[in-house]
């Protein structure tokens, strides 16, 4: 007897959880997920968009136009951001680790990924490609030797709509 073909590959197994994870954010329009996976693959962390610890998401505003002080823009906590702050072991776990996120980093959340020593980065979407932010994003990761690659399955059939 063969094993089985149709198992997960590595980064369908960490897209389908970063798209789990997203599944927490309680925003009405976008909701993202991340997974930060070290060199052995071994999950780290896990985050989701949404309000900082302390924030009442009842009265959070979700609202995506208005007065910038009356939308979420000001507020709301990345999941990239999320999975690396969250994290409670060793910053040093992160060094050469990847990140999956369902949606292409903002330049913000680049910097953080950085920051964090983190080398490469799986993506599913890349809505904002050509905005300033997203070009400013590539830049970044660029120069400081961080790879992007937008997520392939091998297997077409998996289903990532949780």
């Amino acid at each position: 007897m063969n094993k089985r073909e149709d198992y997960l590959t590595w980064d369908e197994y960490f897209m389908a959880i970063a798209k789990l994870s997203a599944k927490r954010s309680k925003d009405p329009n976008t909701q993202v997920g991340a997974c930060i996976v070290s060199k052995d693959n071994r999950i780290l962390c896990c985050g989701y968009n949404g309000a900082p610890n302390g924030f009442d998401d009842d009265v959070f505003p979700w609202n995506r136009d208005g007065k910038p002080l009356d939308t979420k823009y000001m507020y709301v906590c990345h999941a990239e951001l999320n999975a690396i702050i969250n994290y409670r072991g060793s910053r040093k776990d992160f060094e050469g680790a990847r990140l999956y996120v369902d949606l292409f980093p903002c330049n913000e959340c680049a910097k953080v990924i950085i920051q964090a020593g983190i080398k490469e980065v799986i993506y599913l979407s890349d809505k904002y490609c050509g905005t300033e932010g997203n070009i400013a994003s590539k830049k970044l990761f660029d120069q400081c030797g961080v790879k992007y690659t937008k997520f392939d399955s091998r297997n077409k059939t998996v289903n990532l709509e949780l």
